[in-house]
């Protein structure tokens, strides 16, 4: 066999190699936030009875498209130049009910001592110019492999339901449409965007009223009841004296 064609095989294969160790990482990465998320999501619906959380979407680019934006950007086509460069080829998107959900997810999320924020951009407070809110965040997760730790980079974009409603259409009216885009267009555009951050801002309102009834009508009777994964638990007596009896004063 052709000694060159040999040496190609094994670079062919070294690179094959690499990019799959390269792409894994980025999906553990995604697993590692995902998992997080689930355990926020499950612990206010525990302690909370309420679920900030309506989806979440994860994905990850394609090899094709990370190179269609190393092209774009001018960076050099090495692993490293992408690792450094390219920040949101692992993405996760949720969805949340409310605006005062997206910042209490945003907190907790980069308070995690495991996940460093390492960019924030508040689209809610400083919408871009065609009205597009959003909060875009940049961490960063270790990725334990057999070689070593990775830090990773993962792009997290939360929003409200109105707010993705209105990014999916106005994404779907431009695809593919490589043109300038008509004035009055953009304008309506960003009038609709208006009208869905006046209805976030109205829900929110609704929201906080309703938990302020919910608080002056709130129920303790079922105190001595506590509910894991759809069973009911009945807490005895003893369990329920334990801090009166083992922690209220000095001994």
């Amino acid at each position: 066999m052709d000694q060159n064609l040999v040496d190609t095989n094994e670079i062919l294969k070294t690179l094959k190699k690499e990019l799959m160790r390269f792409m894994l990482s980025y999906k553990f990465a995604l697993e590692e936030i995902n998992t997080k998320i689930d355990i926020l999501k499950q612990e206010f619906q525990y302690f909370h009875d309420y679920n900030p959380i309506e989806h979440v979407k994860s994905r990850l680019k394609s090899p094709e498209s990370i190179l269609r934006k190393i092209e774009r950007k001018g960076d050099e086509f090495t692993i490293e130049s992408i690792q450094k460069n390219i920040r949101d080829i692992a993405g996760v998107r949720i969805t949340c009910s409310f605006i005062s959900d997206i910042y209490a997810i945003k907190d907790m999320i980069a308070n995690q001592k495991d996940v460093t924020l390492v960019e924030c951009k508040d689209y809610i407070k400083n919408p871009k110019p065609n009205g597009y809110q959003s909060m875009h965040l940049i961490v960063q997760v270790p990725v334990f492999m057999s070689d070593g730790e990775q830090k990773v980079f993962v792009e997290i974009q939360i929003r409200t339901i109105a707010m993705d409603f209105w990014a999916s259409l106005e994404h779907k009216i431009y695809y593919k449409y490589d043109k300038e885009i008509p004035a009055y267009m953009k304008k309506e555009l960003s009038e609709a965007a208006e009208t869905a951050a006046q209805l976030d801002r109205k829900m929110e309102s609704i929201h906080l009223e309703m938990n302020k009834l919910k608080e002056l009508n709130h129920d303790a009777g079922h105190i001595e009841e506590l509910q894991i994964l759809n069973e009911r638990f009945r807490l005895p007596a003893q369990f329920l004296n334990l801090k009166r009896n083992t922690g209220g004063g000095k001994t």
